[in-house]
């Protein structure tokens, strides 16, 4: 006797499941281990903005587990986790390119670091502009990346759902 081939659906459900595990699992444990790092360094925001992130992985992680009960209620949580974290992320992104502060800068040059700019032929006046270039461009791409990943994993669970809901209306295959 001949197993028949999966169907489209079956196919899109294994995919979904086999993507929140790997991801929820993925989000939850590395956002949880830099929550625990910035709180050992006294960063509270940072923290605390792990700690969300994580709360997003542990969403998707649920979606997953609902989804392999056969729950169509699954699809909301992955979809809301991905945009949960999506929404952590840009705020904290966003809060952290409009506290750049060039005192601070200046306050952390040591005299070993003005030396080496001198050497570069970089004055104490010119290594702000450089160094809010830098900052700009890390949160800049923060924010871009996680628009594209996160972004882009809700639309794929949402634009799966309609295959999935299918799979979960056929009995289960043994």
């Amino acid at each position: 006797m001949t197993v028949p081939p999966p169907t489209p659906q079956q196919l899109a459900l294994k995919r979904v499941l086999k993507i929140s595990r790997m991801n929820g699992w993925s989000v939850a444990l590395f956002a949880g281990l830099c929550a625990l790092i910035s709180l050992a360094l006294g960063d509270l925001v940072g923290g605390g903005t792990g700690l969300f992130i994580a709360a997003g992985g542990v969403m998707e992680i649920r979606g997953h587990h609902l989804l392999k009960k056969r729950e169509a209620d699954g699809l909301t949580w992955l979809v809301r986790s991905q945009l949960f974290v999506l929404g952590v992320i840009l705020a904290y992104a966003v809060s952290r390119l409009f506290s750049f502060d060039s005192e601070y800068v200046l306050s952390n040059l040591t005299p070993e670091m003005e030396g080496l700019l001198k050497d570069g032929g970089i004055s104490r006046a010119e290594i702000v502009p450089l160094v809010q270039t830098a900052f700009r461009a890390a949160y800049g791409s923060v924010i871009l990346v996680t628009l594209i990943y996160q972004g882009g994993l809700a639309f794929y669970y949402r634009r799966k759902s309609p295959l999935v809901i299918e799979a979960l209306a056929q009995p289960p295959s043994i």
